[in-house]
């Protein structure tokens, strides 16, 4: 019942998400335009840039909601666990969230 309702209504922290996954959409639309257009390699360089960085952050967004969740949940084997792949993902992408 629970996951039949996220289907239907994002709760706002999945709203979040979407904005900057269409957002994104949006971006890599624009570099495609770009290069069907000629500009010039150093704008579009630019713009991957950009993108990565927002694909960055993201996933740094999820993998932060990730570990407060774990937390929240308390001290149990699989909540340790779910938090150790958490960090590792988080030391895959390097940083911290700037959300």
């Amino acid at each position: 019942m629970e996951q039949e309702r996220r289907l239907q209504e994002p709760e706002a922290e999945d709203r979040e998400l979407l904005v900057r996954l269409r957002r994104l959409e949006g971006q890599i639309r624009g570099i495609q335009r770009m290069v069907a257009n000629g500009r010039p390699c150093e704008e579009i360089v630019t713009q991957i840039l950009a993108v990565r960085a927002a694909v960055d952050r993201v996933g740094l967004l999820l993998l932060s909601r990730q570990v407060e969740s774990c937390l929240q949940e308390g001290p149990d084997s699989e909540g340790m666990e779910s938090l150790r792949r958490a960090l590792r993902h988080l030391t895959r992408l390097g940083g911290s969230p700037d959300v």
